[in-house]
């Protein structure tokens, strides 16, 4: 499976539309979430989670764009494949004044 950016329209950031089982995982691991948290989060079934984790389907785009997004607003980022590797990050957290 790829991972695939598109640039947006105004500001150059990169907007994940897709991600690997094993960012998935990893993700979820650094979160500290097990499957059924990442499910209530992203509001889609467990099964889901587990077969995209085992790489057994790929869940529907919209299912999909629901679990980026409940990984993301955790503080999750994801890193594209520019010769290094795919990988996920925690973001840093914003500073105090």
């Amino acid at each position: 499976m790829q991972l695939f950016f598109k640039k947006s329209n105004f500001d150059g950031a990169l907007n994940v539309t897709e991600i690997s089982p094993a960012q998935c995982r990893g993700a979820r691991g650094m979160l500290g979430w097990s499957q059924a948290e990442l499910a209530a989060a992203a509001q889609v079934s467990r099964p889901t989670i587990v077969d995209f984790e085992r790489g057994v389907r790929v869940p529907h785009a919209g299912n999909l764009a629901s679990i980026v997004a409940a990984l993301e607003q955790a503080g999750i980022e994801f890193t594209p494949e520019n010769g290094g590797g795919a990988g996920v990050r925690l973001r840093k957290p914003p500073t105090s004044p």
